[in-house]
């Protein structure tokens, strides 16, 4: 049998891998383990110091590599850059204290109790100063990327680990004789030139490739391309390519919304494949053997594994208490930060390559050994405590979610009402950015197609159509309900289907063919939300949402009293969320106010602006301020409500004369609190024509004067 192995078979070592991905978590969920741990353990086990099914080949050297730069990218990704801004004392300070304590614990403890020199000794502080996010995945699993105990934890590990890497960098340079204050300068003006060309290439690039091509391998593969490039500038100017990986994450951030199907496949193969093969090949570099060489052997192991993580464990409680956060948070915050991989690995092999003396190496094996160890022991603390610490947070949040009594009334489904094809994967966005994942509800997609000669034709192009749709929300884990419907009336047939789905909303497009219907409003529109009392979103996209840099919100004064005031201001503010843009609204103060108090009680992440507009009449005079990257919204009413007034009529025209070829949504609130059965009356008609007879009088006798 040892003849055979190691296997050499890359069939046969890619499946022995996939068996390992495949079944660990199995048998881990069995244990009450977390499913990271069993990755590493199998890489112990299969690995050149367990049975020596697999050797460590360069097949886990690229993988592996790319798992790492992978870990790194997510957490860059699903930040809250807002409150990252907000909160970035308290990033300095974790940052500091998380890489400080440990460095200065390890540099005393191994100077004293195992008697390393000065120099090893600081090689082994900058080692347990920096960290490695390998529990990461247990954050993405339970979904509390934003939650701010873990941005907290990722940002601090940057920045710990930047500082690590910069005095490793010292501790190296120091063995060289050409290294002065102009290596110094020549390479901190290295970094601020990379961190510079990232800043300015990234969103440069990202914007018109993502304007220009919507295909979901080409979109991922280019963002592929944009963190390995910005790994391969970090290494080339001298810092782990991790750091590359983690700026392309945070610049990439706004780009990508967290609720986006793209975000759903970055996310899918990295859990799937790369990360996996990193933690297996973390495994099969620790050596257990190295544990019965000795009691001497076994005191260094216990001395640099408590050490670090007693280190660890300090800057985190302590900056928790610091900032008076919960003890769940503080349990989050040790959990991922003492966990050391493959950054102790690559700074222990530098170590080994600096001769202190002729033969005599920094890094002897007794230290690599202990260091190997060490990452086990710390890797299995940190998930433990990780998965410890989510599952607290999210029972807090949900004893939290149980005793809303909002939460339990909310009745929420979104209706998408699709026809041209190259509007309605947008429109799909838009109602995955404004739904509410926690509730977990389908949306329904409805194509209505007039019953005449062609119906037959339109009926199968609907059904293509809504297909490719439920495609496009699948790769986001969203069902969605579709529908084809016949009917001599679209107007009605949206009505009765939006009825019997029991729906919440309508999210639809404006009509585009100017040509053949030159209405603003189009053939239905105006019966559509005369005849619905329920909130209708009606949008126009010039460019895609995801490179939207700012919302700008017109709101009607006396808008607040409308009942559906609240559902419109939800969903706006999970899409500026979701899109990581500025959203600014302009309005009367009375409404800016509870408008500023609900952001900042349910959406305090979300950046808002507050302007004051004294009269309706000021909307043509926004139209210089709408960029081409912005969306503008009019939040209007119907006539007869509350917030209408007779300068809404005039909108159609103000529309098409200051903001055509701009993005645009025109919303329209909930009339009623609740659905109810519309009855025709004589004083609620059920159409309004879109222009007067009072308007075509008053430009009869205008043109007569002239």
């Amino acid at each position: 049998m040892q003849a055979y192995l190691p296997i050499t078979s890359p069939t046969l070592i890619f499946f022995v891998v996939l068996c390992i991905i495949l079944f660990a978590p199995i048998i881990m969920g069995k244990l009450r383990i977390p499913h990271i741990i069993g990755m590493v353990l199998a890489g112990v086990l299969i690995g050149e110091h367990g049975l020596n099914i697999l050797s460590r080949d360069s097949s886990f050297e690229l993988f592996g590599r790319v798992g790492l730069l992978y870990i790194m990218f997510l957490a860059g990704l699903e930040m809250d850059m807002e409150s990252v801004k907000k909160n970035s004392r308290r990033f300095l300070i974790f940052g500091l204290l998380t890489c400080l304590v440990p460095l200065g614990l390890t540099y005393v403890v191994a100077t004293t109790m195992l008697g390393y020199s000065s120099t090893a000794s600081f090689l082994l502080g900058c080692i347990m100063a920096s960290n490695t996010l390998v529990a990461y995945p247990i954050i993405s699993r339970y979904g509390l990327g934003r939650n701010s105990s873990v941005m907290l934890s990722v940002g601090s590990s940057m920045i710990s680990l930047f500082l690590a890497l910069l005095m490793l960098a010292a501790l190296a340079a120091s063995f060289k004789e050409d290294v002065g204050v102009g290596f110094w300068l020549l390479f901190i003006v290295k970094i601020a030139a990379f961190c510079a060309l990232l800043a300015f290439l990234i969103p440069k690039l990202t914007r018109y490739f993502l304007r220009r091509y919507s295909d979901a391998i080409m979109q991922f593969i280019f963002v592929l391309a944009v963190m390995f490039l910005s790994a391969a500038l970090s290494e080339a100017v001298g810092v782990e390519g991790i750091v590359g990986a983690f700026i392309s994450g945070l610049i990439l951030n706004r780009y990508i919304p967290h609720v986006s199907p793209l975000m759903n496949r970055i996310e899918f193969i990295g859990n799937a494949l790369f990360i996996p093969y990193f933690l297996i090949g973390v495994g099969m570099l620790i050596n257990l053997g190295s544990l019965f060489e000795g009691a001497h052997m076994l005191w260094v192991v216990f001395v640099i594994a408590f050490v670090g993580t007693f280190g660890k464990a300090m800057a985190a409680y302590l900056s928790s208490l610091l900032f008076k956060l919960p003890k769940s948070a503080g349990h989050m915050m040790f959990g991922l930060t003492c966990a050391h991989a493959a950054g102790a690995i690559a700074m222990v092999m530098i170590g080994m390559r600096l001769e202190v003396a002729p033969g005599v190496f920094l890094v002897n094996n007794e230290m690599l050994n202990g260091v190997v160890i060490m990452i086990l022991i710390t890797c299995i603390i940190s998930s433990l405590m990780t998965e410890y610490a989510a599952q607290q947070i999210i029972l807090k949040a949900s004893t939290q979610q149980a005793g809303d009594d909002g939460k339990g009334r909310d009745d929420e489904k979104i209706f998408l009402c699709v026809k041209y094809p190259d509007i309605a994967p947008q429109l799909l966005d838009m109602a995955i950015m404004m739904r509410n994942h926690k509730l977990k509800r389908e949306l329904v997609a409805l194509n209505v197609v007039y019953d005449d000669d062609k119906a037959a034709d339109h009926r199968q192009q609907g059904l293509q159509l809504l297909e490719s749709l439920q495609q496009r929300a699948a790769a986001s884990d969203i069902h969605v309900q579709t529908q084809v419907r016949l009917a001599t009336n679209i107007a009605n047939g949206i009505k009765h289907a939006f009825r019997e789905a029991g729906a919440s909303e309508i999210i639809m497009g404006m009509h585009v063919h100017t040509e053949v219907n030159p209405k603003f409003w189009g053939d239905f529109i105006q019966s559509l939300y005369n005849g619905l009392n329920r909130q209708i979103v009606l949008t126009r996209f010039v460019q895609p949402l995801n490179t939207l840099r700012r919302i700008q919100v017109a709101v009607p004064s006396r808008a607040e009293f409308e009942p559906g005031f609240y559902r419109w201001l939800e969903r706006l503010s999970r899409m500026a969320e979701n899109l990581d843009c500025l959203i600014q609204f302009h309005g009367r103060n009375e409404s800016l106010v509870l408008i500023r108090e609900y952001i900042n009680n349910r959406h305090p992440s979300v950046r808002a602006d507050y302007t004051f507009m004294s009269h309706w009449n000021e909307l043509p005079q926004l139209a210089g301020s709408i960029a081409d990257d912005h969306m503008f919204i009019v939040v209007t009413a119907r006539k007869g409500t509350i917030s209408y007034k007779n300068a809404l009529e005039r909108l159609p025209n103000e529309l098409m004369q200051h903001f055509s070829g701009k993005n645009l949504m025109i919303l329209f609130p909930d009339q009623h609190g609740q659905a109810k059965e519309e009855s025709m009356t004589f004083t609620a008609a059920q159409h309004q024509e879109e222009t007067s007879i009072y308007d075509t009088i008053a430009r009869w006798l205008n043109r007569h004067r002239k």
